[in-house]
């Protein structure tokens, strides 16, 4: 390396009254770098640090597949889509808490209130189908597991303040795994059923909001949003 640094075109030197060529130049920088070499090692070859290389990226590539797997427990360790095996997990109580909001508008929400809806009796028949589709969730989320429901309740209260329905949707089971996906389902088809029933009345009514508000048992203990 230094003697490439140091390399010059041919020619010869002049140093006071004595000559030097370029071949007794080169001859020094070659010793130079032996030494440097018998102090230092000699430098690497392409080959090992291409090798080098190699191994970091695979170490990296490693590492991003343990992190996926450690915050997403449906990925595998190929980062393929997998069911997550809950065989060897304990039974506990599991109680989950989720909630939505419709927005209505006026025209709407006035017609709820006074029942006056063509389809019939909106929060009646909202809460019927969250129940309904909570037991159905397995079947509509294609990783989520088939479990056994102790309770689904649903929860609609009228808002005059902005023309709004909250929805309050809780699930729980004792088992090896949580309701979150059930209880989340329940409060967003409960939500959609009120549009169905209200779209001839309006058709500018949003679904928002929709979120987890708390969540207890299993490995990973209590939860609440806003703790």
């Amino acid at each position: 390396m230094l003697a490439m640094l140091l390399r010059r075109p041919r020619f010869t030197y002049f140093v006071g009254k004595r000559f030097f060529s370029n071949n007794a130049f080169d001859h020094a920088v070659a010793e130079l770098n032996k030494e440097m070499e018998l102090i230092f090692g000699e430098t690497p070859s392409s080959s090992v640090m291409d090798s080098t290389s190699r191994t970091q990226e695979s170490q990296v590539t490693t590492s991003r597949l343990d992190e996926s797997q450690q915050s997403l427990s449906h990925v595998d360790i190929c980062g393929q889509a997998s069911m997550v095996d809950i065989s060897s997990k304990a039974d506990s109580k599991r109680v989950v808490v989720a909630g939505c909001r419709v927005l209505l508008g006026k025209k709407a929400f006035d017609m709820v209130v006074a029942n006056q809806i063509a389809k019939g009796d909106v929060f009646t028949v909202a809460k019927i189908a969250g129940i309904s589709v909570a037991k159905q969730t397995s079947n509509l989320i294609p990783l989520c597991h088939n479990i056994g429901l102790a309770h689904v309740q649903l929860d609609l209260t009228l808002n005059e303040r902005d023309y709004s329905v909250n929805i309050e949707g809780e699930a729980t089971t004792t088992g090896k795994t949580g309701v979150e996906m059930e209880a989340m389902t329940a409060v967003t088809v409960a939500g959609l059923t009120i549009y169905d029933m209200c779209k001839a009345v309006s058709k500018d009514i949003n679904i928002t909001d929709i979120h987890l508000k708390h969540k207890s048992g299993g490995k990973s203990g209590h939860w609440s949003k806003n703790s």
